[in-house]
């Protein structure tokens, strides 16, 4: 990389495909440089110099490629389309003009510093699992424990879920999820708090009929007794946010605290589960 950015007076980017044992080095040039053949061959040499020096060096393929002009600022945005959970729900971007089918309920939502747009396995699987559990006829009510950009708790609240109570552990994330709520017009259905899920009681807790909880693997595992204690008789607990190697052992650790597995996805490196009572 040093050679790469004395040659080329730009700081190179570096990618490592495992799998086949190839590095790939790449630099970006604002213009095509005047002297490209006589670069070349100084990068050239340099590899032959470092061989000199005793290192190993496998042949490399020297290329280059002319990138058209973009506006870097807007181009992003090609990545965070629009998604559909069935019928029951449309999330897209605030730049999206696609309009919700009949019966769907819309979120809007752009990327942030918050984790939660919807793209992500994790978050998908706990927004089917809103979807899907909602009985229209029934109160219902929802615990988002980790809320990020507040993604669950207002496809919740727009699902007719009552009361809808989010928290999480960083300010900010509370602050984004607030903002959130109010540009989807159910700030005033949705309470967030700033809480540290790990210092929770878990007596006199109020139940939910339906808790989310996105977590890392190893919060999960501390909390178990904790979250699993704010689960209603009738309820379902969604977790989420698990690598697949890890999955087994968050299991083991709810089914000690009562629950048993209902439903589950695996997309990825990641793993989701459904929870209820035995």
């Amino acid at each position: 990389m040093e050679l790469m950015e004395a040659v080329f007076g730009e700081p190179p980017s570096s990618y490592t495909d495992v799998k086949r044992r190839t590095t790939k080095l790449t630099v970006y040039l604002r213009e095509r440089p005047p002297t490209g053949r006589f670069l070349r061959s100084e990068l050239a040499a340099g590899l032959v110099r470092i061989a000199g020096c005793g290192l190993s060096v496998k042949p490399a393929n020297i290329s280059s490629a002319r990138v058209p002009a973009e506006d870097w600022a807007q181009s992003w945005k090609r990545h965070f389309k629009p998604l559909e959970i069935g019928s029951a729900l449309l999330i897209k971007p605030s730049w999206s003009r696609r309009p919700p089918k009949k019966g769907q309920k819309l979120v809007t939502l752009d990327p942030g510093l918050s984790f939660g747009t919807g793209q992500h396995p994790t978050t998908g699987f706990c927004l089917r699992q809103l979807a899907s559990r909602r009985k229209t006829r029934e109160k219902q009510s929802f615990l988002d424990i980790g809320t990020g950009s507040g993604i669950l708790a207002i496809a919740a609240a727009k699902l007719g879920y009552t009361p809808v109570r989010a928290f999480d552990h960083d300010p900010e994330a509370v602050r984004i999820g607030r903002s959130n709520a109010r540009k989807n017009s159910v700030a005033k259905k949705i309470t967030f708090s700033q809480q540290d899920v790990t210092k929770l009681p878990r007596r006199g807790a109020a139940k939910y009929s339906l808790i989310c909880a996105n977590l890392v693997s190893n919060l999960l595992l501390q909390t178990s007794g904790i979250i699993a204690a704010r689960l209603s008789g009738e309820g379902t607990l969604i977790i989420a946010g698990i690598l697949t190697e890890e999955f087994e052992r968050v299991r083991t650790a709810y089914e000690a605290a009562g629950l048993r597995l209902v439903a589950g996805r695996s997309e990825k490196e990641w793993r989701s589960g459904a929870f209820r009572w035995r």
